[in-house]
């Protein structure tokens, strides 16, 4: 059983422009709290002991929500924005064991993020049916086994997303070792994923409760009605 959970919090958030000129996403207020506050307090009640926050935009503005508001918690700070697999790469002498990663603007349940804590000596990757797949990595697989994931593709290949929650083992580094640059000048942590794939080793789990993503202003009164119970 995994107790240990990594959050990325370092992206700029251009989509969440002007609302992130001087503030990081994860802090956008949803119902007067931070996203952060919401993520936070569904990773504690998953049960997870570890918990891990990857800062690097406006780094200052995070650490404080965190002392504030009592969060015991170990903060990492990506000095140079380059992908989510560079992010990843930081934890290499933070984490003993298997270990989880999610997204910092995505609020997953707490039954889905205790179904990766459950999971031992594997890859797995949370993933949901949606209508509009084109607006995210897309899964291709076969029974409950990735075959490759594709970002954003203009042709249809499936209904399955990358939801951004990751359950990994100590090999993710070796893999990590071995992805490229993108054209945008980043390591994704989606590029080690596909690797995984090619070798049959990355399992999908489809959620059993609710994922909802805060991707661009049109989402803030989405996540709001939700906590509210609408």
């Amino acid at each position: 059983m995994t107790k240990t959970i990594a959050i990325m919090a370092a992206g700029k958030g251009t989509r969440m422009l002007p609302l992130t000129k001087d503030l990081p996403k994860p802090l956008i207020l949803i119902n007067g709290k931070p996203f952060l506050h919401h993520l936070l307090t569904n990773v504690k009640k998953a049960g997870y002991e570890d918990i891990i926050v990857i800062v690097g935009y406006l780094k200052e503005k995070v650490e404080e929500f965190l002392v504030k508001g009592g969060w015991d918690v170990k903060v990492i700070e990506q000095t140079e924005i380059l992908g989510s697999g560079s992010a990843v790469k930081l934890l290499k002498d933070e984490v003993e064991g298997d270990f989880v990663v999610i997204n910092g603007d995505n609020l997953f349940s707490v039954e889905d993020l205790e179904i990766l804590r459950e999971k031992d000596n594997s890859f797995e990757m949370l993933t949901m049916e949606t209508k509009n797949p084109e607006k995210y990595g897309v899964l291709v697989v076969d029974g409950d086994k990735l075959i490759k994931l594709v970002e954003k593709p203009k042709e249809f290949m499936s209904n399955l997303i990358n939801l951004g929650a990751y359950h990994f083992t100590q090999d993710i580094f070796g893999v990590l070792d071995n992805i490229k640059k993108t054209e945008r000048g980043e390591y994704e942590i989606v590029d080690a994923i596909s690797l995984l794939a090619k070798e049959n080793r990355v399992k999908i789990l489809k959620i059993e409760g609710n994922w909802l993503d805060l991707g661009c202003p049109e989402d803030i009164p989405k996540l709001e009605n939700f906590l509210k119970g609408k």
